[in-house]
């Protein structure tokens, strides 16, 4: 008994100019790859990059320290956030 996997795929299309789609295929062609294939590397690659650039917080070194100071020896709570927390614990019953 025999089981085949089904690959879903979904389906992508894009309108460029004819320079492009020639660059394209020069590149595809150069990577031993078919013009779906190169597509769909380069835009997995740009795609992670996107999104792995934007959930990464970067500091300066300065900003890192101050950070540090902060978790390791935070002010004192202002009275704005003393009464923020009082109208928290008021609605929501809790600490």
């Amino acid at each position: 008994m025999s089981t085949t996997k089904t690959i879903k795929t979904a389906r992508l299309e894009a309108r460029v100019s004819p320079e492009l789609a020639e660059l394209i295929e020069r590149a595809a062609d150069m990577e031993g790859l078919s013009k779906t294939g190169f597509m769909v590397r380069v835009l997995k690659k740009e795609a992670e990059r996107v999104i792995r650039e934007s959930e990464i917080i970067r500091l300066s070194v300065l900003d890192q320290e101050r950070f540090a100071q902060a978790i390791l020896d935070p002010p004192e709570p202002t009275a704005a956030l003393k009464k923020a927390f009082a109208r928290r614990r008021e609605l929501l019953g809790a600490d």
